[in-house]
């Protein structure tokens, strides 16, 4: 009878553990290809497309950078969260109520201050929204054992019919002909833009100054150390005596906070108004997750994988139009890469053998 037996590995080697994660993301990219292949498309021809589309022009190149900026705010703040095991799924939530707030920050103040005091002001509130939306998951499990991936994954839903509840109701323009919006943010409240691009330099900026920092956070500050104690051996953290309702709350402050950022940049910088969640986000919150496994909980490295994974979101509108597929495509393609990396993660920190046992 044979049995299988799973065993942690003593010594994971950087060289190994970046060589299984080149398999996971090529048995991923073979699965895909059978997909594609079942679709009755071409698998090399639609690769060819995704990449091409996105990495393969100028025009492409700029979306590419211009999707790239949410993934990068909210996967960075994902790595800190996932370095504590705390599986922080409600970043789209997170993103949409730090829309919410910077949008009520410029429309009601906006016309009164000018720029470089009213964009300061929205990402501050959008940041204390992404904030506020990922502390409630994080009293929930403090205070009630209450599994974060259901309460992180619910708000999603709840932000999101909160969204659509203002945009049809109190928030509603009476200029914009009916339609589900608010009214346009002013001059002052709207973010400079990349000449020729849809590029908001102040909200790249600050995804890449963050991700930097918190690297540093992570790996060179106490409190980084007490995040990882507590991800790696929670039993071990409370032995030395680290806070863990105090470690906590700071993560998912930092974690929420970003993606309430990437929020702001959205509307600030892309939209310029309040209108459907699916409109002010393309599944970032979703993307974001796979963005930080794939960065292995880096988050410089987020700043490739967030590129990787923006290239897939542009590629995979070129691949509806060339090939005829399905938006979901993407969200397949995403799917299956998060389930390949998540095998590879588990194959890098277990050794499992097939052995023939003798029957009792």
């Amino acid at each position: 009878m044979l049995q299988i037996k799973v065993s942690d590995r003593d010594r994971i080697s950087a060289v190994g553990s970046f060589g299984t994660m080149v398999l996971a993301l090529g048995a991923g990219m073979v699965c895909i290809g059978m997909i594609f292949l079942f679709c009755g498309a071409n698998p090399l021809f639609a690769f060819k497309k995704i990449f091409t589309g996105s990495f393969g022009s100028v025009y492409g190149v700029k979306e590419t950078i211009t999707k790239a900026i949410p993934l990068i705010l909210i996967g960075g703040g994902l790595t800190l969260a996932f370095k504590a095991k705390f599986w922080n799924i409600g970043a789209e939530s997170q993103l949409l109520m730090g829309a919410i707030l910077g949008t009520w920050v410029g429309l009601n103040w906006g016309p009164a201050l000018p720029p470089v005091m009213i964009v300061p002001l929205m990402f501050i509130a959008g940041f204390i929204g992404g904030a506020f939306w990922g502390l409630i998951p994080a009293v929930l499990k403090l205070r009630f054992s209450i599994n974060e991936v259901i309460s992180t994954l619910m708000l999603n839903y709840i932000c999101a019919e909160f969204l659509t509840l203002l945009i049809v109701g109190p928030w509603k323009s009476k200029k914009k002909f009916g339609f589900p919006y608010t009214d346009d943010l002013p001059d002052s409240a709207i973010l400079s833009l990349l000449p020729g691009t849809r590029i908001h330099i102040v909200t790249l900026m600050l995804a890449l100054f963050t991700v930097v920092l918190l690297s540093l956070v992570i790996y060179k500050t106490r409190f980084g150390y007490e995040v990882r104690v507590i991800g790696e051996n929670p039993d071990a953290a409370k032995y030395a005596g680290i806070d863990f309702t105090r470690t906590t709350l700071l993560i998912m402050t930092i974690s929420g906070g970003m993606a309430g950022l990437a929020g702001v940049g959205e509307v600030a910088g892309i939209h310029h108004y309040l209108s459907y969640p699916d409109s002010i986000s393309s599944g970032y919150g979703f993307t974001a997750i796979i963005v930080a496994w794939l960065a292995k909980l880096n988050p410089v490295y987020v700043i490739f994988s967030g590129l990787f994974f923006a290239g897939v979101l542009v590629g995979g509108d070129a691949i509806q139009i060339s090939l005829g597929l399905p938006a979901a495509t993407v969200e397949i393609f995403n799917g299956t890469m998060l389930i390949f990396l998540i095998m590879g993660d588990f194959f890098t920190k277990n050794r499992v053998r097939i052995q023939s046992g003798e029957k009792g």
